[in-house]
């Protein structure tokens, strides 16, 4: 040792503490990557990806040979050190050189590399890749034994070393990434993908049409009647009943029925005769489910029934999709039918609309998770039937009572907050 000459010894500490800050910072970068990015650029022949992503489906022999090389690197280092500090000061200035080299070894060789790989763990971990793929063969044997008797330390505590899985994201985890997504992702796409996630979560009572506001025909009506409201309907296909929604005998197609109009006189045997069978929907099926159900039983429209076989409402392919794309209709005064902007600011909404629709109309956040109109939100928090001017504060939105009946309230005015929704309370 005492033939090397000293700058010999200061060039291998130099060379030792880049060693040290490659290995340390390469492990990082390489736990760093994005899995999901790795497997894209991987598949699309990134070689670089391609070689980390099978270098991470073993952990335990990446860190092997992570441990290995810094630890040696770090004993030479060590022991570079200690002679340089002979050289120079003898055997008082040991203890300054281990205090020295301990310090360059703690900055060089792990903290700012590791940072360094945090922030930009692709620029360092693809070439490392191509390093510790090689290494790899070469010290198998002794990565091999290391693993073996580190892996058996952990059998005993039972745990596994084995190949490491794909790993699914939860769909709270996906939301979140496209949440985050940022301007990767236009805002309207990005409300597309955050309603399909939804899809599973809401229900086909969330988006029907109430019982109430079920647009059909009755066939036990005059003639006149009947013919007068296929041709005003703005629906294609229409429920026909005799006498009460409760005694239905399916639906019609307006379209093709008033195609008959034009060709001969129609009658209301022709009618009956084009009715198909109701298509019906337990209450409490999602909407995931009912897209389904939708697409294998070829239908468009189905009517939501209680566990006791009850009508309550009616849904169709239309609503389900417009969960996801919004609505189809690209005319503003149709969009917000139940709802009018006044000269305050404030907006006259019909307390009969449909919470979530409401919601998505207005960017508002009422809340969703009860009662699934306005009015159904009104009563349930009030538990009584209020009279007009009553005023509430509902999820920090002002609700001021304009029209009620003696079983529910017909028009509210609402003033969305300015501040974030404060906690509801009654005023």
């Amino acid at each position: 040792m005492n033939n090397i000459p000293l700058w010999a010894l200061i060039v291998a500490l130099i060379v030792l503490v880049i060693l040290s800050s490659f290995f340390s910072g390469s492990e990082t970068g390489l736990y760093s990557l994005n899995r999901y990015r790795l497997r894209h650029l991987a598949r699309a022949g990134h070689r670089g990806a391609l070689l980390a992503d099978r270098l991470l489906q073993r952990p335990d022999r990446v860190i092997g040979i992570v441990l290995l090389g810094n630890t040696l690197i770090n004993a030479f280092a060590t022991a570079a050190a200690t002679l340089i500090a002979l050289r120079i000061g003898g055997d008082s200035a040991v203890l300054v050189a281990t205090i020295l080299i301990a310090l360059l070894l703690l900055i060089f060789g792990e903290v700012a590399p590791k940072t360094l790989a945090a922030l930009h763990p692709e620029r360092l971990a693809f070439p490392a890749a191509f390093v510790f793929t090689p290494l790899l063969k070469i010290f198998y044997p002794v990565v091999w034994v290391v693993n073996l008797l580190a892996n058996s330390l952990l059998w005993l505590f039972g745990e596994r070393s084995s190949r490491v899985t794909a790993q699914s994201m939860s769909r709270e985890e996906l939301r979140s990434v496209v949440m985050e997504a940022g301007g990767l992702i236009p805002k309207r796409h990005q409300k597309m993908l955050l309603g399909i996630l939804d899809l599973e979560k809401i229900t086909v009572e969330d988006i029907m049409v109430p019982r109430n506001e079920i647009d059909g025909i009755d066939i036990e009506a005059s003639w006149n009647e009947i013919m007068a409201q296929l041709r005003t309907s703005q629906h294609t296909r229409l429920p026909v009943y005799a006498g009460s929604i409760d005694d239905i005998l399916g639906f019609a197609h307006a379209r093709q029925f008033l195609h008959l109009v034009a060709h001969g006189k129609p009658t209301r045997e022709m009618l009956r005769a084009m009715v198909l069978d109701p298509n019906f929907i337990p209450a409490g099926t999602s909407l995931q489910q009912q897209l389904l159900n939708f697409q294998t039983a070829k239908r468009r429209i189905g009517l939501v029934v209680d566990e006791y076989g009850d009508i309550q409402g009616l849904v169709t392919l239309e609503d389900i999709l417009e969960e996801v794309v919004g609505e189809f209709t690209s005319d503003p005064a149709a969009q917000q039918k139940d709802i009018y902007k006044e000269a305050d600011g404030s907006y006259l909404v019909n307390a009969g609309a449909n919470v979530r629709t409401l919601n998505r109309t207005m960017n508002w956040k009422l809340p969703t998770s009860g009662p699934k109109t306005l009015n159904g939100l009104i009563l349930e928090y009030l538990e009584t039937i209020p009279k007009p001017g009553t005023a509430l504060k509902l999820a920090g939105y002002l609700l001021e009572i304009v029209q009620s009946s003696e079983s529910a309230v017909k028009t509210v005015r609402i003033k969305p907050p300015i501040l974030p929704a404060a906690a509801t309370q009654r005023t």
